[in-house]
């Protein structure tokens, strides 16, 4: 039996994605096959497909999924046809397919509260959230956190995760996103454009960097001595960390599924919710990609894959 699935066979532009027929894929031992009901497009397809990773060709692009269990391998005894789940997938498999098959150490119950297209604009973006926050920033309940870049995919799940951690949050964001970031929780909504936020941020326990450039070397000046600078882009200059008396870290998201199901719980408690900005059909996959790569986009966009 085979499959719809886009895929890419030379680095390129949104142009060079195919839509191919390939075998469905098959679960071994605690794996899964997923059907899959809705991905999303995350900027690391992108990079991916114009080639600046490396990837081995042809590759399958999409790291987040939401769907239901189609086949369970001989040890994924605790799932069953049907069930619905949400999952970050490793780097060897894409989820711009019909089916894909997930592994037990990727996966969690899909939040009872969101559609599949809502679900799946958690999983990469919620994981990258959560661990750029907690495990290496090792932000804490009363802390003080400035997140460059809040209104987008990252970032506007970042500030809520910090406010249901009990932190003060401040973010910078274009002037259009001010309003969507201070109700989800943004106590100061920085515009960039128009303020230096050096100079309107107190000092911080954490800064959470999803710009980069010039805004990573600013914000050392907002930083608390035995404070982190976290970036999900650049490795902050170890040099300025020592000066400043602080951490530089900079990391790759990893699937980690007890926290999946953690960011799940937060969701169905109402202290989390994804925003999705647009959907586009799976076979308008390099419509979703140019928008996401050249537009600015508030949230996530999300491809709805099947019924």
């Amino acid at each position: 039996m085979n499959m719809k699935a886009v895929r890419i066979h030379a680095f390129g532009g949104p142009e060079v994605l195919s839509v191919d027929q390939i075998p469905l894929p098959q679960p071994l031992d605690d794996e899964v096959t997923l059907r899959v009901r809705a991905a999303s497009v995350n900027p690391i397809d992108y990079k991916i497909r114009e080639g600046s990773t490396g990837q081995a060709l042809p590759v399958t692009l999409g790291r987040d999924v939401s769907g239901v269990v189609e086949m369970c391998g001989t040890r994924a005894h605790t799932f069953k046809k049907g069930d619905p789940l949400f999952a970050m997938l490793g780097n060897d498999r894409g989820g711009n397919a019909e089916y894909v098959v997930v592994k037990a150490t990727e996966l969690a119950a899909k939040p009872e509260r969101l559609s599949h297209v809502e679900a799946a604009a958690v999983p990469l973006a919620g994981i990258t959230a959560w661990q750029g926050l907690f495990d290496h920033g090792g932000l804490e309940s009363g802390q003080r956190l400035l997140i460059h870049g809040g209104g987008g995919g990252v970032g506007h799940l970042a500030i809520q995760f910090a406010k249901a951690a009990g932190a003060f949050v401040a973010t910078t964001v274009s002037a259009e996103d001010t309003v969507f970031v201070r109700e989800l929780g943004a106590d100061q909504a920085v515009d960039y454009k128009d303020e230096r936020f050096e100079e309107v941020v107190e000092e911080v326990d954490v800064v959470f960097d999803l710009v980069a450039g010039d805004t990573q070397d600013r914000s050392w000046k907002v930083l608390k001595p035995g404070g982190t600078l976290v970036s999900t882009l650049s490795r902050p200059s170890q040099e300025k960390a020592r000066l400043h008396r602080a951490r530089g870290v900079s990391y790759l998201a990893e699937p980690n599924a007890a926290q999946l199901a953690q960011i799940g719980r937060l969701i169905d408690d109402g202290k989390v919710t994804p925003f999705v900005q647009t959907t586009y059909p799976l076979a308008q996959v390099a419509k979703a990609e140019e928008r996401l790569e050249n537009d600015h986009v508030r949230g996530k966009i999300v491809l709805e894959v099947s019924a």
